[in-house]
């Protein structure tokens, strides 16, 4: 008789999947506690709001991540961003 795997499996993500070069976050999921601390109204409440209540489980983690340079950011904290030097028209409050 063959078991079925819950739903909320615990442990590491690669010993239920095939990983590739992820992070510790995602190959605990137990580490995670889920957003669920705070009642919303239920006319506002919306379908994000529930999936992000529930605790994550290997079977919702990501199997694998790419990670993206930083090379723009670094550039920009080093030099400064952008600021627009031209003629102000906007009113001055103090004044009117």
């Amino acid at each position: 008789m063959a078991t079925q795997q819950s739903a909320t499996a615990t442990g590491k993500t690669s010993d239920y999947y095939r990983t590739s070069d992820i992070p510790n976050r995602f190959e605990n999921p137990d580490w995670f506690q889920g957003y669920g601390g705070k009642n919303q109204h239920p006319m506002y409440r919306t379908s994000a709001a529930t999936y992000g209540a529930k605790k994550p489980s290997v079977h919702t983690m990501p199997t694998s991540f790419h990670c993206r340079s930083q090379k723009f950011s670094e550039h920009l904290g080093k030099c400064g961003m952008y600021r627009n030097h031209s003629l102000n028209t906007a009113l001055d409050n103090s004044k009117v």
